[in-house]
């Protein structure tokens, strides 16, 4: 468990954070453990960015909806007591995970897709895409399948173009067993609450509905924890930019049914569509199932694509479901839900967190490690170490 922070006196001078979403508060958590006086400025009424969870009945997420144990989330998140609770899922639900495939649901995925999880992600070579790689293990049709399967961790609209490593990476922990993601009871909401309440008793200043037009000047560091669209445009820098997925959202909740499944994964083309409610009840109100699903479009696509494509999944999956629907939203996220690496390219090569000068990037798209949400705690977490080291005075100095 991380340590209590020393007094104000104490303490080092001010780290300015810009952003109290999952990067920022993590930024910002880990500089005030260590002892820093840090205020966080964020735009917005209050803390979460994308990780928020809507009001109301129908609790619905923006951004990933899972933590993945044995990333970076559940590594920084643990030791400070803010993983749980999370929602448990029920075996007879478990069981109720399909996988369409020629217009068919399916208890079980082509064995060459089997085969093709069971491939370490550092056997992937960076400079192949998923496609061309995959192929060559286990034919045309299972690299296809994979690739589609793979669509839940990379939102894109066309995850065989990748880098193989980026997305073997990501088909091999979506396809763990036992299962690696686990969800936040009550939704992404609880725990930004839990973080900002943790960030507060260390000392942490949050300013809400506090939209920055340039950097803080105040002579500490500066961790910017923001899309980088907004991070390019509040920095001037047009270098910030590093291609991301474009996807349809949807929330979509239907009266009760028994045989409802819980999971279906589209293998014909990218889409993913999941019954929240499974394993959270508390999503909708009683008698009532969530289900949230993400449905990659091209650049040439519009929403009324990834619409239809949820709509013909739907009617596959869940017979009768327009007569037993209660509520739906659907929104288009481009570039919202992290970064995608094209062949040739790896995180590394991302827009990097020290910019120089004291100021540092923080966010799901810059160069540090992990899965969707993962990267925004990676590199808040390095931001904070980078920003320390900073404030640290030179050797012989006082």
């Amino acid at each position: 468990m991380p340590s209590t922070p020393p007094s104000a006196a104490a303490r080092h001078p001010a780290v300015t954070v810009v952003g109290a979403g999952l990067a920022g508060l993590t930024a910002a958590i880990s500089a005030a453990e260590a002892g820093a006086a840090v205020t966080v400025y964020e735009a917005h009424t209050r803390p979460g960015g994308r990780a928020r969870t809507a009001d109301g009945p129908y609790r619905t997420n923006e951004g990933p909806h899972a933590l993945y144990r044995g990333g970076a989330a559940w590594a920084w998140l643990a030791p400070r007591g803010l993983l749980r609770p999370l929602a448990a899922l029920p075996l007879r639900e478990a069981a109720r995970f399909r996988f369409l495939r020629d217009g068919r649901l399916r208890r079980t995925p082509p064995p060459g897709l089997l085969r093709l999880t069971r491939v370490r992600a550092d056997a992937a070579p960076v400079d192949l895409s998923f496609t061309d790689w995959a192929t060559g293990l286990a034919g045309p049709a299972a690299a296809r399948a994979a690739a589609h399967f793979a669509a839940v961790g990379t939102f894109h609209h066309d995850p065989g173009s990748l880098s193989a490593r980026f997305v073997q990476e990501r088909l091999r922990r979506s396809a763990a067993l036992p299962p690696q993601a686990h969800f936040v009871r009550g939704g992404w909401g609880r725990l930004v609450d839990r973080m900002a309440a943790r960030a507060r008793d260390l000392g942490v200043v949050i300013e809400t509905s506090a939209r920055l037009d340039a950097p803080p000047s105040g002579g500490g560091p500066v961790i910017v924890a923001t899309s980088l669209d907004a991070a390019r445009t509040l920095l001037g820098d047009p270098s910030l930019s590093w291609p991301g997925g474009r996807t349809v959202l949807l929330d979509l909740a239907l009266r009760q049914r028994t045989g409802d499944p819980f999971v279906v994964s589209d293998l014909d083309a990218p889409g993913w569509l999941e019954r929240y409610t499974a394993q959270d009840p508390g999503l909708a109100p009683a008698g009532e199932q969530l289900f949230q699903g993400q449905f990659p479009i091209a650049p040439d696509q519009a929403k009324a694509d990834g619409l239809a494509h949820a709509e013909r999944v739907l009617d596959t999956a869940c017979p009768g479901w327009r007569d037993r629907e209660r509520h739906r939203a659907v929104a288009v996220a481009s570039g919202r839900t992290g970064a995608v690496d094209h062949p040739g390219t790896t995180w590394r090569d991302r827009p990097a967190i020290d910019r120089g000068d004291g100021l540092l990037l923080a966010g799901d798209q810059v160069a540090a490690p992990g899965l969707l949400a993962e990267v925004a705690f990676a590199s808040g977490a390095r931001a904070a170490a980078l920003a320390l080291r900073a404030l640290r005075p030179a050797p012989g100095r006082v």
